[in-house]
């Protein structure tokens, strides 16, 4: 595994504010981040997209529409037009690189969400040298593959979709598995369609090969309780608050 990462530097279960806590402001903007942080987060999962001259820009979605009303993709338009562009009617998109540097306390977990976003990714992450305080994630086991040869295997990442199901019949089976030393976490939901994932065996096997099980996206208070009685080593949610209080009532709140 994974040894020289300060990501998992904390006492589990950590808690995640989900695009910084999307259910409680304009996600992914520097606004919804510093609330969350000013709650006591750290660690904040994110989204990067890259514009069309290379920009690692936070954001969800391939398209504009849905935050900002804005036509567009974000793979076509370069830095420069987004810089009149609004999340929420007044919030800017943020780049990566200013996100890492004005938290230089944080932990942020980094959901590429497209190709063309891996060189940038890696190259911000490198330039503001915030290796150690950086997992990388994505759906994509081939965009994963090619983030894990840009760091070198030097930057903590999670496991893509098939790579998290074949550590769901590895669970089932007992059978050994071999993984990518930089894969510390299997960031999963509680279920896929029918099929459960979080169970006692899967959290079991995971924990005897040495990673930790984030669980996402969390905003009931009941089922908050529920993973952390199973004993899972972090939860996603949108809603920061309520997972701020869960957390406080079971004494994990640091802050």
């Amino acid at each position: 595994m994974l040894t020289r990462s300060g990501y998992l530097d904390a006492p589990a279960p950590l808690a995640f504010a989900h695009r910084g806590g999307a259910a409680e402001g304009d996600e992914n903007t520097t606004e919804a981040f510093a609330r969350a942080i000013g709650l006591g987060y750290r660690y904040v999962e994110t989204d990067v997209h890259a514009t069309a001259d290379g920009v690692a820009v936070i954001f969800h979605d391939p398209t504009l529409a849905r935050v900002t009303g804005e036509p567009g993709r974000i793979a076509d338009l370069r830095w420069a037009d987004l810089a009149s562009v609004r999340v929420g009617g007044a919030a800017v998109v943020p780049r990566l690189d200013e996100v890492l540097g004005a938290w230089p306390q944080v932990r942020f977990n980094i959901d590429v969400k497209a190709d063309g976003g891996v060189e940038p990714t890696v190259a911000t992450v490198t330039r503001v040298g915030a290796a150690d305080r950086v997992l990388l994630a994505s759906f994509s086991d081939a965009r994963l593959t090619r983030l894990r040869a840009l760091t070198e295997g030097r930057v903590a990442t999670s496991l893509g979709m098939r790579g998290v199901a074949r550590l769901r019949v590895a669970s089932l089976h007992g059978r050994p598995l071999r993984l990518p030393p930089s894969v510390v976490a299997a960031q999963v939901p509680p279920r896929y369609g029918r099929v459960p994932v979080v169970d006692r065996r899967f959290l079991d096997y995971c924990h005897r090969i040495g990673l930790q099980v984030h669980v996402w996206t969390i905003d009931e208070p009941a089922q908050m309780h529920e993973l952390l009685d199973r004993g899972v080593d972090g939860i996603m949610t949108d809603h920061v608050g309520v997972l701020r209080d869960v957390y406080r009532s079971r004494g994990h709140w640091a802050a």
